[in-house]
């Protein structure tokens, strides 16, 4: 209790020293309500993956970050992506699930860009630091993405930005397409996320699912999910028939799956797979395919859809 007075007292010394200087201020409709922002933030803070890729894209290089979802880190991508560009790395302020508010604190932002799981007990002590967008919560869909990074870019005054970028991702998957169907490469997939336990399905309402969907591939495994949501149970290796299609990208987040998808690729029940020896199986980076969110994101997806479709 000591502990938690004593930040809502720094937190409230420096709430002061923020507010005075912020200038013209727009408003933004959020999931807790109107939230005013400055119409140019400087210092931003992103406690989500998807508001990460958001403000990258826009062009705002954000000075917080939590870590990407089995990581101590950012995403590979977006490592990649500030390196090329030169930009400088975010301070980490904690991870998917833990946010530490003394390091949002010692920020000092002027805008915290949330995800829309954000707990309300955590926006009244964020939103005392800096303007809180938290986007409206919305049922799990491949093009939620996109809604989300338009909210980012109003509050980052970035508007036109992220409709560009989002339109560069429209017109790449328009031409994917045309070149996927001339190619005649297969008409389904299945996205597998390998975990210590064993493989699981991920839903067609991903991101990565729904671009792959997008460029001209049926995604299939709907029925392993049912009310799930996100992914299915955990599938044993005798039933590693049930994702057996034309193409299969394979996912891991961590060393532990990592190690437990070599074991599995020494099993019988895996090289059985007509789809692993049709030689169509596709590793691709877990966090990236099964985590991340925005434009950034959606046009490193397709960097690898591309390198395996159309390589």
């Amino acid at each position: 209790m000591r502990h938690t007075l004593l930040q809502r007292g720094l937190i409230g010394i420096l709430m002061g020293g923020l507010l005075s200087g912020t200038a013209q201020a727009r408003t933004l409709e959020t999931a807790y309500g109107d939230v005013e922002v400055a119409d140019n933030p400087v210092r931003v803070v992103t406690l989500y993956e998807g508001a990460l890729d958001a403000a990258l894209a826009a062009g705002v290089t954000p000075v917080g970050a939590v870590t990407t979802r089995g990581g101590d880190n950012v995403a590979q991508y977006v490592t990649d992506y500030l390196s090329a560009n030169e930009l400088k790395h975010p301070e980490i302020v904690g991870v998917v699930r833990e946010i530490n508010i003394e390091a949002v604190l010692a920020q000092q932002p002027d805008l915290i860009l949330a995800a829309a799981q954000l707990p309300e007990e955590q926006y009244q002590l964020l939103s005392q630091i800096a303007p809180t967008v938290v986007p409206h919560t919305q049922p799990l869909a491949a093009d939620n993405w996109e809604a989300e990074a338009r909210l980012f870019g109003q509050a980052l005054n970035q508007e036109e930005a992220i409709d560009e970028a989002i339109s560069a991702v429209d017109q790449r998957v328009d031409a994917m397409s045309d070149a996927v169907a001339e190619a005649d490469v297969g008409s389904n997939a299945y996205l597998v996320r390998w975990m210590p336990g064993g493989p699981m399905v991920m839903s067609e309402n991903l991101i990565a699912t729904g671009l792959l969907e997008r460029v001209g591939l049926d995604v299939q495994g709907g029925e392993l999910i049912g009310e799930r949501g996100v992914h299915s149970d955990v599938l044993s290796l005798e039933n590693l028939s049930q994702v057996d299609g034309d193409w299969l990208f394979l996912a891991t987040l961590n060393d532990d799956g990592q190690a437990a998808l070599d074991s599995a690729k020494q099993s019988a029940a895996f090289n059985r797979l007509n789809v692993v020896q049709n030689e169509r199986v596709v590793l691709v980076n877990g966090q990236l395919w099964s985590s991340a969110n925005g434009p950034l994101a959606a046009q490193a997806i397709l960097d690898d859809i591309e390198n395996a479709l159309l390589p």
